[in-house]
């Protein structure tokens, strides 16, 4: 079967949907979920301006704490077509169910100079399969990470400020798949890191402008182990027994990233804020996945994809903020109809809507929600060709902050 793309590393492509373009999760339990994420790099209105622009940290006045929790849910279904090669049925959904957190800390060392801490989880997939045509290949699939981010900003004068950071980044994949002797699960984690840099511009004390780029992250995840499948030929009842000798390995890059943001009060009452963004997907045609010594490559079906957000805050007291925001990402793939099992991703939009609540002077509550709508892709490979349909995620979220 050397022509099977190993179905199993579509949990390494978890990595993939969550940096830009066809599915980044920019959601990161705090308030920018209901903003879908408008205005990122310049709001600077809480401490998960961390992740969002290093910079803003110039913004916060003493020491800032934000943290949330989110979950998310949805629906991801891969369907084989008719004249699939192999038995047995399709999938369905295979999205499970899938927490997050996230802990932002702001400390001012004085009027110019911020040092700060996230941690938090920006991608991250759980995936079954269950008793499915390939159960031989996989039946649940896992990628987590936790981010830990120090990071450091300073005010250069009334206008300009700077900020950088550097992402610690914990992987962890499992995978689980069916054998003649039983159940076999297979496990690795590895360490990456990358960098965010950030540069934020006041216009006038009602607007300011920011940019960040995002370097990219390299993961290697090897896993030692042997994959016996069998698959059977509906027209002639054929039955073939394969077995993958591994080390299975898959390097996952997820792209540098560039976004410009803008964020202006209208009003007391109003403010709108809006992206732009850049993502370099076709530098993650470079990713392969090697079974045995026959490899797999992404190719040029990739492309870089971009990013545009509007969002809109409306105060009508000083104890509510309601925010509202819609984003959209164009598509990693060249041609929709010709992408990856291993990367199910498409064009997406954004629609998100919180509420955020001052409890006193010194702390706020909120409560965020988000629906995204994916494009489907098609599969073309002739052993497990089929196609994902149109994913529909929904992403709940609470969040509190605090000034000390």
């Amino acid at each position: 079967m050397k022509n099977i793309q190993l179905v199993a590393l579509l949990a390494a492509a978890a990595a993939s949907q969550v940096k830009a373009g066809g599915i980044y999760l920019y959601e990161t339990a705090g308030p920018e979920v209901g903003l879908a994420n408008a205005g990122s790099a310049a709001r600077a209105q809480d401490a998960t301006t961390i992740l969002g622009n290093p910079a803003g940290m110039t913004h916060l006045a003493g020491d800032q704490l934000t943290t949330g929790v989110q979950v998310l849910a949805g629906n991801s279904s891969y369907h084989l077509d008719n004249d699939a090669q192999i038995s047995g049925a399709s999938p369905g959904n295979v999205l499970e169910p899938f927490p997050s957190a996230s802990f932002f800390w702001s400390h001012s060392v004085d009027d110019r100079l911020k040092l700060g801490v996230g941690m938090y989880g920006n991608f991250g997939l759980a995936l079954h399969y269950g008793d499915w045509a390939a159960s031989g290949l996989v039946t649940d699939a896992t990628l987590t990470a936790l981010n830990i981010q120090p990071t450091a900003a300073y005010r250069l004068n009334d206008q300009w400020s700077v900020g950088a950071g550097v992402g610690i980044s914990y992987g962890y994949f499992s995978l689980k798949h069916d054998s003649v002797e039983g159940e076999q699960k297979s496990k690795d984690h590895d360490w990456a890191l990358n960098a965010h840099l950030g540069v934020l511009y006041d216009a006038d004390p009602a607007t300011r402008f920011g940019l960040t780029y995002t370097s990219k992250t390299d993961y290697h995840f090897a896993i030692d182990d042997k994959i016996v499948f069998t698959h059977t030929f509906p027209a002639t009842g054929a039955t073939i027994t394969d077995t993958f000798s591994l080390p299975l390995a898959a390097l996952v890059n997820t792209p540098q990233q560039v976004m410009f943001s803008a964020y202006h009060d209208i009003n007391r009452q109003f403010a709108i804020m809006g992206n732009l963004g850049w993502q370099d997907w076709s530098a993650y045609s470079d990713s392969t996945v090697e079974i045995g010594s026959i490899q797999t490559q992404s190719g040029s079906r990739l492309q870089d994809t971009g990013h545009v957000a509007v969002g809109l805050q409306y105060r009508p007291d000083e104890k509510w903020r309601i925010d509202g925001g819609i984003a959209w990402d164009s598509s990693m793939y060249k041609n929709q109809g010709d992408g990856s099992l291993t990367m199910p991703a498409g064009a997406a939009w954004r629609f998100g809507t919180g509420a955020q609540y001052k409890l006193d002077a010194q702390s706020a509550v909120g409560a965020t929600f988000e629906y995204l709508r994916m494009q489907g892709n098609g599969v073309q490979n002739p052993t497990i060709k089929g196609a994902f349909d149109t994913g529909d995620l929904f992403f709940v979220a609470l969040n509190y902050s605090r000034a000390f």
